[in-house]
């Protein structure tokens, strides 16, 4: 794994599957030392993501996925620049549409405190936290596509969200994607997510992949789709400049947020 947070959460993703890891066969699997899988362990356990065992850890009993709350406790400035670049897009009385993940959730956090777009908002949305999220604001109307639950995200799938979706038109649509680059588009883990994610995009005047940079480059399972479905990208001012020239060759718009100075 390159990177600490890519060893975390494939820490996370294990002990989802099997609810218990050892320290030497995570050393095996991921190519670092012992001491480094002991010390991300240890940091899992501060953050009351699993439970120390000899040799190893288990799950600690949570009642949604250990890989999403990780996320969640990571998220950085740089997804609530990009959740803020996406809302300055919205105009009263769109139809807005919102898939699932971190990112998005954060835009429909940064969407709550803005009291000049709430009237006459439609926000469509196939995941279950982002709609309780908005429910409590009587301006806006929201519109749960039916399915079933994904666990690990709790994204709706499935064709009852599929029967939805083909009934609707949306002025925009935000997708968070688990990675994107300029030749494949937008990536994520689950087959049924990604063509949620695909059909959304579809039915909007306007889709726009939010991601923060580190997912470009990255592989993921399933294909969303390129330029042919997406016109825009935002992601934060941290990507590289060869990277921001491939996407605009690509075709994209691509906008980078710029995060605030902490004072």
């Amino acid at each position: 794994m390159s990177t600490r947070e890519d060893r975390l959460d494939s820490i996370l993703s294990k002990l989802d599957r099997t609810g218990t890891v050892g320290v030497e066969a995570l050393s095996q699997e991921l190519e670092v030392s012992v001491a480094t899988i002991r010390r991300d362990l240890d940091l899992l356990e501060r953050r009351r993501l699993v439970e120390r065992t000899h040799g190893g850890a288990t799950r600690r009993a949570v009642d949604y996925d250990l890989s999403l709350r990780y996320k969640e406790a990571a998220a950085t400035e740089a997804k609530a620049a990009i959740a803020r670049a996406a809302v300055d897009r919205i105009i009263p009385g769109s139809v807005v549409g919102l898939s699932g993940g971190t990112t998005t959730f954060m835009v429909a956090d940064a969407l709550s405190q803005r009291d000049d777009l709430l009237h006459d908002l439609t926000v469509v949305t196939n995941a279950v936290d982002i709609a309780n999220k908005l429910a409590v604001h009587p301006d806006i109307k929201v519109i749960v596509c039916g399915g079933v639950i994904n666990t690990s995200s709790f994204e709706l799938v499935g064709t009852f969200v599929d029967s939805v979706l083909r009934s609707i038109w949306l002025d925009l649509a935000f997708v968070g994607v688990h990675a994107f680059t300029a030749a494949n588009g937008g990536l994520t883990a689950n087959e049924d997510e990604a063509y949620v994610n695909r059909l959304m995009a579809e039915r909007a005047e306007q889709a726009v992949v939010v991601a923060d940079s580190s997912k470009y480059g990255r592989r993921s399972f399933a294909g969303v789709g390129g330029t042919e479905v997406f016109q825009a990208i935002i992601t934060d001012s941290h990507l590289g400049s060869d990277a921001h020239a491939e996407l605009r060759q690509a075709g994209y718009d691509v906008e980078l947020a710029q995060m605030q100075e902490r004072v």
